[in-house]
């Protein structure tokens, strides 16, 4: 049976080293707020909570970006704002939730008043490496429930530089008690890419999930006509201790735990053009696993130790973006937690 999770959409990626940038961040996140039929007083409270985050990076990180998304299921959604720097990072993450509160060099200012308005904030900092934040804000309307988020995966897209639309897509689903996680880039980027990223995701949703190969080998006729991409799906199973990993192409899989990472094993390719053999292997989840995907936008260097502190699935997602995402093409990495 399939449990129907949130779909995210990552509206607009914000860079932020002025008063100028402060204010754009704000006017999407409260145009979206706006267009999602959110009362006004919540577009209030969603502008100055974007405002004080916009801020922080303006003044006290060096510059950053601000990420607007969307998560919606059904009639139901969310906005949620990412903040992502590389500045000096906060020495006291308690002291800088309290209204007023800052040292020089450092974040603090309005921490107070984002975490008050958002219906749920986590932050993670490091010292001399930056702090990536996220804010989700329900609509809170009386007799509309909340949008209920699976705090079990997470993933982000960014596109290259210059473009309007990411070339990289993810879809993420639980069936009969696994997670199944799939990501496309679509080969070279802009609005090709993109369509056939996204033929990928549809695919993914249309059809009962068996064993990635099979999902792969579907993914791959699917993609004909398009552009095409590499493709990778990955069944998380909690109950066996096991994640299950197929890929075509270059998505690069691993598993951190116990402060290593262990690569996944993808086979040559292109989806939807070129596929000799499409091959599964089963890797062993220790308690407290991480499995993450992640497109060529994201160089392979990156470590455990790296993200050693960092858990949470979203916020593990954009700390890989920001930090091995240095290369000129579009970017994308998807988290789930065992």
């Amino acid at each position: 049976m399939t449990a129907r999770l949130p779909v995210a959409e990552d509206v607009a990626w914000v860079r932020v080293e002025d008063a100028a940038h402060v204010g754009r961040a704000r006017r999407i996140a409260t145009s979206l707020a706006e267009r999602l039929a959110f009362a006004e007083s919540r577009v209030a409270e969603i502008g100055l909570a974007v405002t004080e985050i916009g801020t922080n990076l303006h003044r006290h990180a060096g510059g950053g970006h601000v990420l607007v998304r969307v998560l919606r299921a059904d009639d139901l959604a969310a906005v949620e704002v990412v903040s992502v720097d590389r500045g000096p990072g906060i020495p006291d993450l308690d002291r800088a939730m309290l209204d007023g509160e800052s040292t020089a060099g450092t974040l603090g200012i309005g921490l107070g008043v984002v975490a008050r308005s958002a219906d749920h904030l986590d932050v993670t900092t490091d010292r001399g490496r930056g702090t990536v934040l996220s804010a989700r804000f329900q609509r809170r309307v009386r007799g509309v429930p909340d949008l209920v988020v699976d705090p079990g995966a997470a993933g982000v897209t960014r596109p290259l530089a210059g473009e309007d639309v990411c070339g990289d897509a993810y879809a993420v689903r639980r069936v009969d008690g696994k997670l199944w996680l799939m990501m496309c880039d679509g080969s070279g980027h802009g609005p090709l890419a993109a369509s056939a990223a996204q033929a990928a995701v549809r695919s993914f949703r249309a059809e009962e999930p068996t064993a990635p190969e099979a999902v792969v080998a579907r993914l791959h006729r699917e993609l004909r006509g398009t552009r095409g991409g590499a493709v990778a799906v990955a069944a998380v199973d909690p109950d066996r201790a096991s994640v299950r990993f197929a890929g075509l192409g270059n998505i690069a899989g691993a598993v951190l735990a116990g402060g290593r990472k262990r690569a996944m094993v993808s086979v040559p390719g292109i989806a939807g053009y070129q596929a000799r053999t499409i091959q599964a292997f089963e890797h062993e989840l220790p308690p407290g696993a991480l499995v993450v995907l992640h497109s060529d936008g994201l160089t392979e260097r990156w470590t455990a130790d790296d993200v050693v502190t960092v858990t949470d699935p979203l916020l593990l997602a954009v700390t890989l973006v920001r930090d091995a995402g240095v290369r000129k093409d579009d970017a994308s990495a998807l988290v789930a937690a065992t």
